[in-house]
């Protein structure tokens, strides 16, 4: 009996010993793996074929192998990196608030586009064939019968801008339309092009890729707005990482692109290289975000006089406070 029990005890210690080996096994084998978040706006092969160039590069400046790390949506990679899952990210400005608030992640460096402009442009899309659709007034005036193709709700140019330059600065709401369909930039464009939608959030990035891919597509597409400049999307890391594997990422991220084949690898993405940046870029869209929820609330028929006052005074004084910080960082 005694001896049957301390069998038992010896298999069990043998066995979580093992099971501990190999834990640790795996936990240094992620470490030593940099996960790097892209959300997939297009077929993952194609995506990967742009960024791999790139991400070899990096894992080669870091001394570790950098892998793609795909999510549907920018929630997927916002959680990922909360939880660890995700060391490095690509977002959008809106998509970028969220992770610096909910997930730990640190701006540190943005794109430049082929042509040295550091931003880019959310756009409305429509059927090219569609006479009726030439101009914003044209939405605008027509929105009631109208489906909308509206973006990720965390996407910069697909959601944030459009909504709130396009909509909700004419007294207008996506939900206003007489179809309002949440989808990716692709899956937009796709809807645009087979009437499935009569008009759809997109942004310039997207249709000198598709453009340049696939002109055919290309040329049943016809832009109807433009926002104001966006600043460029941006690359983030997780706050806890190593300082100094921090500093060799910034340092590669600004120099890249110096040599003719990173312009090469570059190219894949329709960029020329990158900028220093960091949290301070996110004012502007957490002003604009602050003044949408002012916008809801002062037009929310549901909340008594007392509540909507309230909530306004509150939306105002955090967009008076942001606009400070703007003002401090401009000198």
């Amino acid at each position: 009996m005694f001896h049957s029990i301390k069998s038992g005890i010896k298999k069990a210690a043998t066995l979580a010993t093992v099971l501990m080996t190999t834990f640790t096994a795996s936990q240094a084998f992620a470490n030593d793996t940099i996960n790097f978040g892209i959300i997939a706006t297009d077929a993952q092969q194609n995506l990967r074929q742009r960024w791999e160039p790139l991400l070899d590069d990096l894992g080669e400046a870091l001394g570790k192998p950098v892998k793609a790390y795909f999510a549907p949506d920018y929630a997927g990679i916002i959680q990922a990196q909360r939880f660890g899952k995700v060391d490095f990210a690509y977002y959008g400005n809106k998509a970028a608030m969220e992770a610096v608030d909910r997930a730990d992640a640190e701006v540190f460096a943005r794109y430049i586009d082929a042509d040295g402009l550091q931003g880019y442009y959310s756009l409305l899309i429509v059927n090219a064939e569609n006479d009726s659709i030439n101009t914003l007034q044209d939405v605008l005036d027509q929105h009631e019968k109208l489906r909308l193709g509206n973006g990720d709700p965390n996407s910069t140019s697909g959601f944030l801008v459009p909504n709130f330059e396009a909509f909700a600065n004419n007294g207008v709401s996506a939900n206003d339309f007489h179809r309002n369909v949440t989808a990716s930039h692709g899956a937009n464009v796709m809807a645009v092009a087979n009437n499935q939608v009569d008009v759809a959030t997109n942004h310039t990035m997207s249709l000198v890729r598709i453009e340049e891919q696939n002109p055919e597509l290309f040329n049943k597409l016809k832009v109807v707005w433009q926002s104001e400049l966006i600043p460029s999307d941006v690359i983030t890391y997780r706050k806890g990482l190593d300082e100094e594997l921090k500093q060799k990422a910034r340092e590669f991220f600004v120099a890249y692109g110096d040599e003719p084949q990173q312009l090469e690898n570059l190219s894949l993405l329709a960029w020329s290289g990158f900028a220093a940046t960091d949290n301070n870029q996110l004012l502007p869209i957490r002003q604009m975000e602050a003044f949408k929820k002012l916008v809801e609330a002062e037009n929310n028929s549901n909340l008594s006089e007392k509540d909507r006052t309230k909530r306004m005074a509150q939306y105002q004084a955090e967009i008076d406070q942001l606009q400070t910080e703007i003002d401090a960082l401009k000198g």
